[in-house]
């Protein structure tokens, strides 16, 4: 779920940093829409309103939804998104979290959030955080709301 709010005449993106030791020194190129997975056979709107939820702790907008199609990623995972306007408050997101062995090979499970920040940004800013196999989902939304 891509949510953007309207500033006067610029647009803005929520993006989210995901949570975790391998990304916690990583900014440009790692953020990413809010997303997860979903089994074959699953609604893929179910998972994105989901997931959205799960990784912002906030209810995600239901009405004027657009669907922005399928991309595939990097490692060949593929992306079904929807675009929203909406605005929330980054300081007040609430990610589920996650475990892994912390430090590696030392035995201790340690939970971290899915997600430890978000950001509203300007479309060129947003596109140097985002992870590349995303950007076009950016571009989608941004030539909408141009034809819009």
């Amino acid at each position: 779920m891509l949510l953007y709010r309207i500033r006067g005449e610029a647009v803005e993106v929520l993006l989210v940093h995901p949570g975790g030791p391998f990304w916690a020194s990583k900014d440009l190129g790692a953020w990413s829409i809010p997303k997860g997975e979903y089994a074959h056979g699953d609604d893929p709107l179910a998972a994105a309103l989901r997931e959205f939820e799960e990784e912002t702790g906030q209810p995600p907008p239901r009405a004027g939804l657009l669907e922005l199609g399928a991309v595939r990623q990097r490692g060949g995972k593929v992306l079904t998104a929807w675009a929203a306007a909406g605005d929330l408050d980054p300081a007040a997101i609430a990610s589920n979290t996650f475990a892994m062995e912390w430090p590696p090979r030392s035995g201790n499970q340690r939970e971290f959030p899915e997600v430890d920040q978000a950001g509203w940004f300007d479309p060129p800013t947003a596109r140097e955080k985002l992870l590349s196999g995303q950007r076009e989902l950016l571009d989608r939304l941004l030539r909408h709301l141009a034809a819009g």
